[in-house]
């Protein structure tokens, strides 16, 4: 709905609170307040669960940075690396995604030591550069962590696990029954060497390679094969408390694969998030079939041992993953990214579930699984379509709204409102839809964020046309945040440098390469400059920075 809200400007009181908050702060506190607000200039939500990751399968250190400002711009709250440990080298070292004798993405799940860096994603000073660029446009990093098993290969293990203490690994255990509860977290997986997540010594390397790559700059973990490893409450022969020992830490979101069979889910997720295997599988036959439900889109499939649904919060949701893109389900050659992105509504904008999003192979398409076919570069630009851009930022806009989902046209075309502030249509079908449906939207127009094209809510009812295969996202940011008074650079406090650099722009200094100290053409900071609010840069707006600053201390 079109609205003309007021442009505030916060006032001294406004500046004293954030002072309080903090003039007196850490470097860590202060770095957290620059993260915030580089959030906030992406209109990224503050909670990684409450915003979307984007899951750069595949890309090196460099690549992600190279992309950060792309993924912001997106929408993106998180991005989610393949393991950065070290890892064998497989095929001499190649680097193809798949081909015989020339790389193999797999290698990268052959853990043969937990140190950070290895040679398809880079060493551990790109990593925290990466870190430390993230962070400064408001990303956070999710990091998937091999702790279940190391290499197939016993003599590329490094001394360092084989000799970590006590028992190493489990006994060679085939898994030949995927219901057999023991097997699937005592067995050898895909013959990998299984570790012995019963014994300390391991649980603490574990725990230690946490630490390091937290204090890298990591902010969560994906843990593979997370239901392979036993809980505290599994048979007495061999149940351990590796979970609550590896889960203390100091991480912001951590969630474990949980794949179908012998899984225990409902137990999983009662100590971490954990995937929604089924819902996206289910999701990929419906769009494939070009179909789509209200009950397809709201019920996530992920139940405990009672039957009981489990908390849609507790899950991670996809359209794809990695291993049903890669593996048997073989979904690269079912769907296209226009179904992608149908899907990618459905989950995103209900916005009850953290949903993760696949970047697929750079030039890959339904008839060519691996594209161009070489590690460490970004992923298809599907990622950064205005569609799905338009899904995250409705997404990061509604946190906290509630959901209505509606079916328009039979498994067609279904509507998710959220609140009174917006909705998402999604038309899944091979014609154009002109909709007349009700709504809880406040009346007015609204365009739609993915074509422009102009929608109407009149008489409590929604009415516009959707394409074919296309989705509409419907609703009016709000404006941006209000000005801080006195912050001439931006960074989210007040403080003496602001007053230094008004003065030094008053004195007619200029930067080093010759640009305007206080540029007056940018809006933003000439009104946090302006402190007195009288239209013009003078020595009075500087003591009013000083007395502003003054005053609180």
């Amino acid at each position: 709905m079109k609205k003309s809200l007021q442009r505030k400007v916060s006032f001294l009181l406004a500046a004293v609170m954030l002072l309080t908050a903090f003039v007196f702060t850490t470097t860590a506190g202060a770095a957290q307040t620059g993260e915030s607000t580089a959030a906030q200039s992406y209109g990224l939500p503050d909670k990684i669960e409450d915003g979307a990751i984007l899951h750069c399968w595949c890309w090196n250190f460099a690549t992600i940075k190279e992309n950060l400002p792309k993924i912001a711009e997106a929408g993106f709250k998180s991005i989610q690396t393949s393991p950065i440990n070290a890892f064998q080298v497989g095929d001499g070292g190649k680097m193809s995604l798949m081909s015989t004798n020339s790389g193999k993405w797999w290698y990268q799940y052959q853990t043969t030591d937990y140190t950070i860096g290895n040679y398809m994603l880079g060493t551990k000073e790109e990593f925290m550069d990466m870190c430390a660029q993230a962070h400064k446009l408001g990303i956070k990093v999710i990091v998937d962590i091999v702790a279940n098993h190391c290499s197939s290969d016993y003599s590329v293990i490094s001394s360092h696990v084989k000799n970590i203490g006590g028992k190493a690994f489990h006994d060679r255990v085939e898994i030949s029954d995927w219901s057999n509860r023991y097997q699937v977290t005592q067995g050898k997986l895909t013959g990998l060497w299984d570790l012995n997540t019963q014994n300390p010594a391991v649980q603490q390397m574990i725990v230690d390679y946490l630490a390091e790559v937290l204090a890298a700059g990591a902010d969560g973990f994906r843990f593979d094969a997370a239901k392979h490893i036993e809980l505290p409450d599994d048979d007495d022969s061999y149940k351990s408390d590796f979970w609550p020992t590896v889960l203390d830490n100091d991480a912001e979101f951590q969630y474990g694969e949980i794949l179908s069979g012998a899984d225990r889910t409902g137990a999983y997720a009662e100590m971490m998030r954990v995937t929604a295997e089924d819902y996206g599988s289910n999701l990929q036959a419906s769009l494939s079939r070009n179909s789509l439900s209200v009950a397809g889109i709201q019920n996530y499939r992920a139940y405990d041992e009672d039957k009981q649904a489990i908390a849609p919060g507790r899950l991670v949701t996809w359209v794809e993953s990695h291993d049903n893109y890669c593996g048997d389900a073989a979904t690269w050659s079912l769907l296209s990214n226009e179904m992608i992105n149908q899907g990618w509504a459905a989950i995103a904008s209900q916005g009850d579930t953290t949903p993760l999003f696949f970047a697929r192979p750079q030039g890959s398409s339904t008839t060519n699984q691996w594209g161009t076919n070489k590690m460490g570069i970004a992923g298809d630009g599907n990622y950064y379509s205005d569609t799905v851009a338009a899904i995250n930022h409705f997404r990061n806009a509604m946190v906290g709204e509630s959901k209505n989902v509606v079916s328009v046209v039979k498994k067609k075309v279904d509507l998710i409102e959220r609140g009174t502030k917006g909705a998402v249509v999604i038309n899944v079908s091979v014609n154009d839809n002109t909709i007349n449906v009700a709504t809880k939207l406040a009346e007015g127009e609204y365009t739609d964020h993915v074509s422009g094209e102009l929608f109407t809510v009149k008489d409590g009812k929604l009415s516009g046309t959707v394409k074919a295969g296309q989705v509409a996202v419907l609703y009016t940011p709000e404006e941006e945040p209000d000005v801080l008074i006195g912050d001439v650079n931006g960074d989210g406090k007040v403080t003496i440098e602001d007053a230094t650099l008004l003065q030094r722009y008053l004195a007619d200094f200029k930067n080093t390469d010759g640009s305007v100290i206080v540029d007056v053409a940018n809006e933003k900071q000439f009104a946090a400059a302006d402190a007195d609010g009288n239209g013009k840069l003078n020595i009075s707006d500087v003591t009013k920075i000083q007395r502003i600053i003054a005053e609180y201390e």
